[in-house]
């Protein structure tokens, strides 16, 4: 078997500071090259992608909004993502980084360091 000659995810997706602020109503992240963003507890809960809430998404049973929804703890996962659980129970979730830099890309406008 051979291996892939690079990582499978882009090292630069990998913050360098991770943050959970407001009693865990939000994830702040800053990346190496200088940028930043901010991700609410509520837009990380609604945007799970385990195997639970896409069944409940695809049977029409998700909620439209979490709106007390809290990131209670933060695990590593290998280098490549982190493990979120939920104030509300719900501890299903991985992050991939790539993923979490793209929802803050989304989410506002990511401030990049000045030049």
């Amino acid at each position: 078997m051979r291996l892939p000659a690079s990582p499978p995810f882009d090292p630069d997706a990998i913050p360098d500071e991770v943050v959970l602020a407001r009693g865990g109503t939000s994830l702040r992240l800053a990346w190496r090259d200088g940028t930043r963003g901010e991700l609410p507890a509520e837009t990380l809960r609604l945007r799970c992608r385990c195997a639970w809430c896409t069944r409940e998404r695809i049977e029409a049973r998700f909620p439209a909004s979490f709106p007390r929804a809290s990131v209670i703890r933060i695990e590593p996962m290998g280098g490549y993502a982190v493990h979120l659980a939920f104030g509300d129970g719900h501890a299903r979730g991985i992050f991939p980084w790539t993923y979490l830099r793209d929802l803050a890309r989304e989410a506002v406008p990511v401030a990049a360091a000045a030049a």
